[in-house]
């Protein structure tokens, strides 16, 4: 696994290259997709390093492809707004994650319509605190708390419903 080093030297956990692949898995839900953003994203990088004007700015690889990633899903076909059933948030819902195939936490995610397919890729990276994600997303403190909150009663009500109804998550 290759890392990508921080200013001081020290390797950046969150510039980490599988967590940014992760992350345009879960933007796209696409496997092929996200592989080609991701390595658009790296080429970009390295022409830019290569010209001497790669940004200093934390997480830049993250932005870029953020931005890579929403460009990539406009030819798709976009989902219908609908509203979506909540539920509370279990204390098993750690677990209940854990029992997911990546792939279809992936598509849920990338159901969501933006910004808060991103805010909840990157909350479910489990690498980025709060304050990076306003960060990346450009989002005030309580649009941020809104979206994750509604996302994460969401994706309960989803994962209580396929786990009751006994479907393989």
């Amino acid at each position: 696994m290759r890392v990508i080093f921080g200013k001081s030297g020290v390797p950046d956990r969150k510039q980490n290259l599988s967590q940014l692949y992760r992350f345009c898995f879960l933007m796209l839900g696409d496997s092929g997709k996200a592989q080609e953003v991701f390595q658009d994203t790296l080429r970009e990088a390295a022409r830019r390093a290569a010209e001497g004007v790669l940004p200093r700015e934390s997480f830049w690889l993250f932005r870029e492809a953020r931005w890579r990633c929403l460009e990539a899903s406009q030819s798709d076909v976009q989902p219908e707004p609908i509203e979506l059933e909540e539920s509370e948030i279990h204390p098993r819902a750690p677990s209940q994650i854990q029992l997911i195939d990546p792939a279809r936490l992936a598509v849920w995610i990338s159901a969501a319509p933006d910004p808060q397919r991103t805010a909840l890729a990157l909350f479910y990276l489990d690498e980025f605190d709060y304050r990076e994600i306003l960060a990346l997303t450009d989002l005030k403190l309580s649009e941020l708390s809104r979206l994750l909150a509604a996302g994460r009663r969401q994706f309960q009500a989803w994962l209580d419903a396929r786990i009751s109804a006994g479907s393989a998550v």
